[in-house]
């Protein structure tokens, strides 16, 4: 019930994520990402499984033995699907036979396009042609602009209600970890969102190893972003109860 783009950006050295999905919060569950390579687990996920493929991947596996050590003793394996892409961009997918139509997958370099009960097979060629031809823009940007090009292909016939980006660097926390857990139109909100974060992704890996940053709101100032934050919300006290109880 899912479309999803699985990606590793080499000039970089970043790996990453964007879905789109019927059912609420995709990324709880479907997302595994680290500085070793990136790995979707949809349809039916098995986020046990999830874990142990970014495990697998950090010990050097290739991609397509993860997937291959994943599915050997799997009795699920037939409702999975699975994308791969590993620290040496190899890449490898698989989309069981017990996946609702339209579900399917396509592999480029560096990536993979896959997705479960779609409109069509348009959608995931949408997916991987946008990928590929976004190349002058960042990297969350481009797998934002991959997921859009689906829904607009026709995403799923049922609609979508949860979407999520999940990007790593060589850093061992996410570059941009950003999720829409329910909304009636969750492509737009994540383009909202990551719209919003985009020009913070340097700010905070960098304040990981800078203390004095200072406040994001005045990096934002200084780079020239303008923000409206909204009003500050009423602020109610209970009674203080220090000392002695409040007179009744």
């Amino acid at each position: 019930m899912t479309f999803t783009i699985v990606a590793r950006d080499p000039a970089e050295g970043l790996y990453g994520i964007a879905m789109a999905t019927s059912s609420p919060a995709v990324g709880n569950r479907c997302s595994f990402v680290y500085p070793s390579g990136a790995l979707a687990f949809q349809s039916v996920a098995e986020p046990r499984l999830g874990a142990l493929g970014l495990r697998l991947l950090a010990f050097g596996y290739s991609a397509q033995k993860v997937c291959d050590e994943l599915l050997s003793t799997d009795p699920g394996r037939e409702s999975r699907q699975i994308g791969i892409v590993d620290a040496d961009g190899r890449t490898t997918a698989y989309t069981g036979t017990e996946n609702l139509l339209w579900a399917g997958h396509v592999m480029g370099q560096g990536f993979v396009a896959m997705g479960n009960v779609l409109a069509g097979e348009e959608v995931v060629e949408a997916i991987a042609e946008e990928y590929q031809a976004s190349g002058a823009y960042a990297f969350e940007d481009r797998l934002v602009r991959a997921v859009e090009a689906g829904r607009d292909a026709g995403g799923q016939e049922e609609g979508q209600c949860s979407a999520s980006l999940l990007t790593f660097g060589r850093d061992e926390f996410s570059r941009c970890d950003l999720r829409v857990d329910l909304s009636d139109e969750p492509v737009a909100e994540l383009r909202r969102l990551y719209g919003f974060y985009a020009p913070l992704v340097p700010y905070y890996v960098d304040r990981a190893r800078n203390h004095k940053i200072g406040r994001y709101k005045d990096f934002l100032k200084r780079n020239g972003h303008t923000r409206t934050f909204g009003p500050r919300p009423p602020v109610t006290r209970g009674p203080k109860t220090i000392g002695r109880p409040p007179d009744r």
